[in-house]
């Protein structure tokens, strides 16, 4: 056996030495590395131990073979991986593809609910507002969203009532959805000279929300509620990673706080939330963004007081809501080597030729358009 072994040893350290130093030519100008095996074979090996040469060669063989197949069992497996993978992303891009187009042809106000039991149902509650920029935001988290399976989109207007403009854009979305509204108090709306972080915003569209999920969310069915701010960026991943939030699920978000990342820091093993790695307000008893957690709908049902307020610290919006429903040490953190949302906030629309226009009496650039 020791034989054995010294000559599989010294067979690899062969092909090692091959593929670093290169063949051994053929005499005959060619090169290969079946000659140089033959040779180093019959000069280096055979004639020192001869009664072992089949045993010997036979193991060598059979050692070879079963390398080869576990290299090329490896290829397929990568390559069915990445076909796979392929054949998800266009399934998904059809998917939401299809959605849109069968909202198009539906009529005017009907839902086009594709979500089933196969898995939880991730109800993302978007609070939103008149602005230039609102139908562009819209646009892209409903692209985004197109691409979620189970997911219903509770989108809320600030607003005495439902606009035009968001009624019709949902109907032709795709993804299933509910329209609520309700106004911002006068003395709590942002003045156009105001910074946008002066006074707390979506407070009562996020609780409009939760009314609405608390009305006709059923218990028991593992759904999970989601803010998502329509500023954002959302990577197809975090769905999938919150779905199996048991309470309260936290991750990093990045470009907010003033930090490329914000996140919670995590004990020595990584199993708990321990602090908070937030420069601006750290101190918050939950020092994250509000696109850096989800709840489990069961846990929300059962906890009426959940709720957002105005009257709190600035920045503690997230805090006064999550002290409802757990503590620091029962947070279930996720992807915490990874960002999947940016807070990247659209630049504000510079429209100063348009105060040009109207000083010269002119029309709008947007004269009949929905932009």
């Amino acid at each position: 056996m020791y034989v054995i072994l010294t000559y599989i040893i010294e067979m690899t350290l062969f092909c090692f030495q091959f593929m670093v130093d290169g063949p051994v030519g053929t005499g005959d100008g060619s090169i290969g590395i079946m000659p140089s095996l033959r040779q180093y074979i019959q000069y280096r090996m055979l004639p020192r131990h001869s009664r072992h040469r089949k045993l010997l060669l036979a193991v060598f063989l059979l050692f070879l073979f079963i390398f080869m197949a576990s290299e090329h069992e490896r290829g397929h497996i990568e390559q069915d991986a990445k076909r796979d993978s392929d054949e998800m992303v266009a399934l998904r891009a059809q998917n939401g593809y299809l959605k849109s187009i069968l909202a198009r042809r539906r009529k005017e106000g009907s839902v086009v609910d594709a979500n089933d039991a196969s898995q939880p149902t991730i109800y993302a509650i978007t609070p939103t507002y008149a602005r230039p920029v609102q139908k562009a935001e819209l646009v892209r988290l409903c692209h985004t969203f197109l691409l979620v399976p189970n997911l219903h989109w509770v989108l809320v207007e600030d607003a005495k009532a439902k606009t035009r403009l968001v009624t019709d854009f949902l109907a032709g979305c795709g993804v299933s959805y509910t329209h609520l509204h309700v106004p911002t108090p006068a003395e709590w709306k942002l003045k156009q000279s105001d910074q946008s972080w002066l006074k707390p915003k979506g407070v009562l569209q996020r609780n409009e929300g939760l009314f609405w999920v608390r009305e006709h969310v059923k218990p028991g069915a593992g759904s999970i509620i989601y803010f998502a701010d329509d500023d954002n960026v959302y990577d197809l991943q975090l769905f999938e990673v919150m779905r199996s939030t048991k309470g309260v699920a936290v991750w990093p978000v990045g470009l907010v706080g003033g930090l490329m990342v914000e996140k919670a820091r995590l004990a020595a093993d990584g199993s708990r939330v321990v602090g908070w790695n937030a420069v601006w307000a750290p101190h918050r008893p939950f020092a994250l963004d509000m696109a850096g957690f989800a709840v489990n709908a069961d846990l929300l049902l059962s906890r009426p007081k959940a709720k957002f307020a105005y009257k709190v610290k600035r920045g503690h919006q997230e805090s006064e809501f999550l002290r409802h429903l757990t503590s620091l040490a029962e947070l279930e953190p996720k992807s915490m080597d990874r960002v999947l949302v940016w807070h990247t906030r659209t630049e504000k629309a510079k429209l100063d030729m348009e105060e040009k226009l109207a000083k010269e009496h002119r029309p709008p650039s947007d004269v009949g358009m929905e932009v």
